[in-house]
């Protein structure tokens, strides 16, 4: 087992995907992540799916510990109180103002652990003339320019996961790990704060380095067209993706695998340059080729001749893919009461280990009573906060 973050203690107010995936990505490195859940009712990702323990819930929160904890009741903040005193990290993606509002925010939990590094996740930022406005993925991802690069005009619907989520808890992690490597020299944690709107631009920065240099407005062909990638539909119906860059080489090399040499010398695709021009042109060209034969034929041929490319997988096709397979990216795990389970994995590998050795999702408070145990509550407290609700 690889845990680079063992002995690492994080709390997470988390719901949804934000917040949680932030706690995700830590749990796979190692760190006891605690999370902490509304008593009854949990993360609303728990029935996003019509179901307690649905597969959206899964996905987002591998490797950690569930403890339900009603925190606007006085007992429940005494033992969160006790958690903070005891970990290294909270992360929390509530609207700004309302932890405040409990006094668990970064001004009050600081004063009880100079240690802790607090993250807090937010969709526009902490202030500003949005703040108090409701966010989602969708919402970030429109404001932030990426719906405009993806979004066909002509037939517009949002279509793909959710990204600006899994990006801004990306950062969000990010964010913590750096805070922990400096409090390693320093002794004292940080507020880390990261925002929907800003990490979904951060991630789109190439496409604003070019609108502030040529002030040009980039479409959702705009990459494609540059970057000489495409999406083909072979003899059988199933489609193939080609990213060829700028580089002669596999441009050349394509055209020989296709049978149009002839196209090496046109002067419309003679330079990179020209051929991002005359992209719907090159693409037709190609399009009238690969529909003369089915997709395994062109599998084999793009190999023969190193042209960049992959077929376009379905979930299903993914899991049967020999270097998926390879990698060995999808996890067994298996959880005391709900049985086997499989979950996407660490992306990292540590000297060549992927296995971060962490706990399946937990059910709704699972953990009561071993966290509650370890903070020093006997048998009759935790039957008495049960009862009262508070847990």
């Amino acid at each position: 087992m690889t845990r680079v973050l063992e002995g690492i203690r994080v709390l997470e107010l988390g719901t949804f995907i934000t917040g949680p995936h932030a706690g995700r990505l830590l749990g796979d490195l190692g760190a006891d992540v605690i999370k902490i859940e509304q008593p009854g009712k949990g993360d609303p990702f728990r029935v996003h799916d019509g179901q307690l323990y649905g597969p959206s819930f899964r996905a987002y929160n591998a490797y950690k510990r569930s403890l339900t904890l009603d925190l606007k009741t006085p007992r429940g903040r005494e033992v969160l109180r006790r958690l903070v005193v005891q970990s290294d990290v909270l992360i929390e993606n509530y609207r700004p103002g309302v932890l405040a509002s409990l006094e668990y925010d970064w001004d009050h939990l600081h004063a009880l652990n100079e240690r802790l590094v607090y993250c807090s996740i937010t969709g526009f930022g902490s202030s500003g003339p949005y703040v108090d406005r409701p966010c989602y993925d969708t919402v970030a991802t429109a404001l932030s320019g990426f719906l405009s690069q993806s979004v066909d005009q002509d037939n517009p619907r949002i279509v793909g996961p959710a990204l600006a989520d899994a990006v801004s808890g990306m950062y969000a992690a990010q964010g913590v790990l750096g805070a922990l490597v400096e409090r390693g020299r320093t002794g004292k944690g940080r507020h880390v704060e990261v925002a929907m709107l800003d990490s979904l631009i951060a991630l789109g920065a190439p496409a604003f380095a070019s609108y502030f240099l040529t002030g040009k407005l980039p479409g959702p062909v705009t990459r494609a067209h540059g970057s000489q990638s495409y999406a083909l539909t072979c003899g059988d119906g199933k489609l193939v993706a080609l990213h060829l860059s700028s580089v002669d080489k596999f441009f050349k090399l394509l055209m020989t695998a296709v049978g149009r040499p002839e196209l090496i010398s046109d002067a419309r695709f003679l330079t990179g340059k020209l051929r991002a021009t005359h992209y719907d042109a090159l693409a037709a060209a190609l399009q009238e080729e690969f529909a003369k034969q089915p997709l395994a034929w062109w599998l084999e041929q793009l190999t023969r001749h190193d042209v960049p490319h992959a077929p376009v997988s379905t979930i299903d096709e993914v899991c049967r893919d020999p270097q998926v397979e390879h990698n060995a990216i999808f996890e067994k795990m298996n959880h005391p009461t709900e049985g086997a389970l499989t979950n996407v994995g660490r992306p990292i590998l540590f000297d060549g280990s992927r296995d971060a050795g962490g706990p399946p999702p937990p059910m709704l408070g699972e953990h009561n009573q071993s966290i509650l145990s370890d903070l020093g509550y006997d048998a009759d407290s935790i039957s008495a906060m049960q009862r009262d609700g508070v847990i």
